[in-house]
């Protein structure tokens, strides 16, 4: 209360007006440009991974809590990766329709009997999980 009233003998209303929080800036803002610029070439998956990365990039060690902190100040987040299919080669799968096709039409009329077995199916895509980031990334997979 008393700081307020020398405040206010001091410089009137307008002192009191000003903001003048001394709020602790962090050592990792003096960092933040090479930090994203990093970043951006190499997500960290996890926010230990990020940690041991700030350590090693500026000798500043920092909790996981911290490093969170300091990540999502910067625009980064948890995001989930996205597959993106592999281009199909259209040419292949052209030639092969103009085969099928005719005897498709002969196991509509009767004269064949057409199976399509998947006896082993193989997952070709990556098992995609989450990275910390800028944007969502995306990752060509296969068609699979």
């Amino acid at each position: 209360m008393l700081g307020y009233l020398r405040d206010y003998k001091e410089g009137g209303i307008n002192k009191l007006k000003e903001l003048t929080s001394n709020r602790h800036q962090s050592e990792l803002k003096k960092h933040q440009e090479s930090l994203e610029i990093y970043f951006r070439e190499h997500p960290p998956k996890t926010l230990a991974h990020a940690a041991a990365k700030i350590a090693e990039l500026t000798g500043i060690l920092r909790s996981r809590e911290h490093v969170r902190h300091f990540l999502k100040s910067m625009g980064m987040g948890c995001r989930r990766v996205g597959p993106i299919p592999a281009k199909a080669d259209l040419a292949v799968q052209e030639e092969f329709l103009k085969k099928l096709q005719p005897r498709l039409e002969e196991a509509k009329s009767g004269q064949r009997t057409v199976f399509f077995v998947d006896a082993a199916h193989f997952v070709l895509g990556a098992y995609l999980g989450f990275l910390w980031c800028f944007e969502r990334l995306f990752v060509k997979t296969g068609a699979g």
